[in-house]
């Protein structure tokens, strides 16, 4: 992470200034405090000569530390005291090393997100489509303009004119994010689309961050877990906070807590509404309709300051009508942010997310698999709602499971959701990390069960959708949440490299 040259002092200096500074070893204003920073990153991988070292995570041990001074890192930020400080490398001590990060960063790269047109989307379900709205518009804005590509920060996927990758958070950690801002700036890119996370609202990855506008989509239980969120209102008031990072913002009339939302929204200084039932607002959209998985509506967008009222018709590129919420929310973000309209026309039509309700059918076209990343209550019940409406009369088998270490009522959740609505289910990992993966699919199946649901289970993911699609038939729907096109499963503490979903699909749905 590249950064004008800084020095152990000033980092000392904004530390002081923001209160969370305790102690030195040596004390700054020895040989120590005047050497030069050229770099911060808590990865001792990334250390070299002049890097200011992060001492962070629940894994982290005192051997990352002793790489980092080894490879020639200048200082180290930590709330241990290790006592490895010397004369080519300063030891500070800070009381929160979470909330220390931002200011590291602000510090290294100044306010970039002053410097970029920066998009927040946050809700339980539908942040990472209309992520993917806002790319596909503002590129075809941007791209009438003569420019290039926005920027855009998912969980699925990151770009910022240098970057080009897959993500496996949702919210990075503030330096990456830092990085990926620089990045899009150098690279001449003026906007960046991006999703925000509960955890990154409440753990200070997005201290110091404005958004020119913020979307907040809707709200479910979701994310509780001793790691996550203690219960569902420290959950809420997490993502509430979206509001009072953005200069501008819309929330969705159709979603629950409008007394809480309309609240929070007063940390804003613009704020709009959008909504399918309800055409009191800014962004209200109507006669939706859904022929051979193309959906179309009207969006009527009026009351936005600056921008011209508006009563047209848009078709999704997009598959189902689960997304419609999601385009009214591109739609609104686009008015805050002045795209015309005709922009939005085009992006949404153009729009596709990558492993986001993707469709495959065999050769023949009689059977069909959906791969999606919903992996929580909303985003289930949604789909289950929306294949009703696209394939009226279908069974739905599922594969499917539930992460390890968090979110623990996904997994009576979403047991209850497949026993209900899916003619069997096969029960399989999805990053179960450091929990044993049996004992995560036996608890998903007790609940299969109760629910009157007929199940098994298959631990390797690749194994269960092979299985599942040789129980199909031509009266079949076969669906995949979770991972989409994802090339990894955590295991342990480690991202292996696994087939994505919609690659064993297209392998064997033949």
């Amino acid at each position: 992470m590249d950064a004008d040259l800084k020095r152990v002092s000033d980092i000392s200096a904004v530390l002081r200034d923001a209160g969370m500074f305790v102690k030195a070893d040596p004390e700054i204003d020895g040989p120590g405090g005047g050497a030069a920073v050229k770099a911060v990153t808590y990865d001792s991988r990334e250390a070299g000569e002049g890097t200011a070292f992060v001492c962070k995570g629940a894994h982290f041990k005192e051997r990352y530390l002793r790489d980092a001074i080894e490879a020639g890192a200048v200082c180290y930020i930590s709330e241990k005291e290790y006592g490895l400080g010397s004369s080519s490398c300063t030891e500070i001590i800070v009381n929160d090393i979470r909330a220390a990060m931002p200011v590291l960063a602000s510090c290294f790269y100044g306010d970039l997100s002053g410097m970029l047109g920066m998009i927040g989307i946050t809700g339980t379900k539908g942040k990472s489509t209309t992520t993917y709205y806002m790319r596909y518009i503002l590129d075809d804005w941007l791209e009438a303009a003569g420019e290039g590509k926005s920027a855009v920060c998912s969980g699925i996927y990151n770009y910022d004119g240098v970057i080009d990758e897959e993500s496996h958070l949702t919210t990075p950690e503030i330096l990456e994010l830092y990085t990926h801002m620089s990045n899009a700036l150098k690279s001449g890119i003026r906007y960046m689309s991006m999703e925000v996370s509960s955890q990154g609202l409440r753990y200070n990855r997005l201290d110091g961050i404005t958004f020119e506008a913020g979307a907040f989509l809707n709200i479910g239980r979701d994310h509780i877990s001793p790691i996550e969120h203690p219960d569902f209102e420290d959950y809420f008031g997490a993502k509430l906070l979206l509001f009072s990072h953005c200069r501008k913002a819309c929330y969705n009339l159709d979603c629950d807590g409008q007394e809480e939302l309309r609240k929070a929204a007063e940390d804003c200084p613009y704020v709009i509404t959008f909504s399918r039932s309800d055409p009191s607002a800014n962004v209200y959209g109507y006669d939706v309709k859904s022929e051979g998985g193309r959906v179309s509506l009207r969006i009527r967008i009026r009351d936005v300051a600056d921008y011209p009222d508006v009563d047209e018709k848009v078709v999704l590129g997009t598959f189902g009508t689960i997304n419609v919420e999601n385009a009214l929310a591109a739609a609104a973000l686009s008015a805050l942010a002045g795209v015309p309209f005709a922009h939005v026309q085009n992006g949404l039509a153009k729009s596709s997310s990558p492993g986001r309700m993707e469709v495959f059918r065999s050769g023949d076209g009689k059977r069909i698999a959906i791969v999606d990343y919903a992996h929580n209550k909303l985003s289930y019940e949604s789909f289950f709602e929306t294949i009703a409406d696209e394939f009226p009369g279908r069974k739905i088998m599922i594969v499917f499971g539930c992460p390890g270490g968090k979110a623990f009522e996904r997994r009576e959740e979403l047991g209850t959701i497949a026993g209900r609505n899916c003619c069997y289910s096969i029960i399989t990992e999805e990053d179960y990390g450091e929990e044993d993966v049996n004992r995560i699919c036996e608890e998903i199946a007790a609940h299969v069960e109760a629910a009157g649901g007929r199940y098994e289970i298959i631990t390797d993911r690749v194994e269960a959708i092979k299985k599942a699609i040789s129980l199909m038939d031509d009266d079949t729907i076969l669906f995949l949440p979770g991972k989409g096109r994802e090339t990894r499963e955590k295991r342990g503490i480690l991202y292996v490299d696994t087939p994505s979903d919609a690659d064993v699909v297209m392998e064997y749905l033949k």
